[in-house]
C-alpha cells in the first residue's frame, strides 16, 4: 500500500502538465492557438508560476507546444479530436453506437481508477458525486455533474487515453445524458435510482475493488442505454424501476 501511494503521489507540476496535455490532445486548443499566459494558468490551476513554467517546459519537450519570444506559448498540433473522427452526432443510431463504445471503454476505466487512483483523483470523483446528490435532492438531473463524474473516473485511471477519449466524446455524451435525464424524471424514483448507481461505483473505486467497479459501471451504462431507448420507443414503464435499480 505504501509503495502504491508513493508511486501514485503526483506533484503539482505533474497535475498541470497532464491537464494541459489532455486539453491539447482532446482538441480544446487548436493548432497555432495561443495558450493562456503563465499568470492566467497559475490562477486557473491555483499554483505558482514556476509550477506552470515547468509544465510548459515539459509540453515543449513533448513537441505539443512551442514558444515565441515575447508572444507566449502556442499549440504545435491540433490535438486528437479531428483524427478520432467524432463528428457531430447526427442520428439516434449514432447515439446508440456512442453507448456501445462507452460500455466497452468506461468499465475498464473504472477498474483502472479503482486500482490506481490517488487522493486528488478520488476527490474529483467525490466532488462530482456531491453535485449529483444535490441535484437529485432537488429532483433535477445535472448533465454537467454527470459528465464530470464519468470524466473524473477516466482521469483517475492514470491512463491518458481514457480521459482523451471522454473529452473528445463530450458533446456526444451530453446528448445522451440530456435524453437520459428526461427518461429518469418520467420514472418513479428514477433520479434516486440513478444516483445510487453512481454512489455504488464511487464506493467500489474508493475501496479499490476493481472487479466490482467494472461490473457496476457496465450495469449502469447498460441500464442507462435501456432506460433511454425504451422511453424513446414509448414502451410502457411498468418495468422501469427494476431497470433503474440495476
Amino acid at each position: 500500500m505504501t509503495q502504491r501511494g508513493a508511486r501514485k503521489r503526483k506533484s503539482l507540476g505533474d497535475v498541470v502538465f497532464e491537464r494541459l496535455m489532455r486539453a491539447i490532445k482532446s482538441g480544446a486548443y487548436g493548432a497555432e492557438e495561443r495558450l493562456p499566459t503563465e499568470h492566467d494558468l497559475a490562477t486557473e490551476f491555483q499554483v505558482s508560476r514556476p509550477v506552470v513554467r515547468e509544465a510548459l517546459r515539459r509540453l515543449r519537450e513533448q513537441g505539443l507546444i512551442y514558444s515565441r519570444q515575447g508572444a507566449g506559448s502556442f499549440v504545435r498540433q491540433s490535438g486528437l479530436r479531428q483524427p478520432l473522427g467524432f463528428g457531430p452526432l447526427a442520428s439516434i443510431a449514432a447515439l446508440q453506437r456512442c453507448y456501445e463504445f462507452r460500455i466497452t471503454l468506461e468499465p475498464v476505466a473504472a477498474a483502472a481508477a479503482a486500482e490506481r487512483h490517488d487522493e486528488a483523483g478520488l476527490a474529483a470523483i467525490t466532488e462530482a458525486l456531491a453535485m449529483m446528490q444535490d441535484a437529485t435532492n432537488r429532483q433535477r438531473h445535472r448533465e454537467d455533474a454527470d459528465f464530470a463524474f464519468h470524466l473524473a473516473i477516466a482521469e483517475a485511471s492514470d491512463n491518458q487515453y481514457f480521459a482523451t477519449a471522454m473529452d473528445a466524446l463530450k458533446d456526444h455524451i451530453a446528448v445522451g445524458m440530456q435524453f437520459h435525464g428526461l427518461s429518469l424524471k418520467a420514472m418513479p424514483a428514477g433520479l434516486s435510482h440513478a444516483f445510487e448507481e453512481h454512489r455504488a461505483i464511487h464506493e467500489a473505486i474508493a475501496a479499490r475493488d476493481s472487479a466490482r467497479a467494472k461490473d457496476l459501471m457496465h450495469s449502469h451504462l447498460v441500464g442507462s442505454r435501456d432506460r433511454l431507448f425504451e422511453s424513446r420507443r414509448g414502451n410502457p414503464q411498468g418495468g422501469g424501476d427494476q431497470k433503474a435499480a440495476r
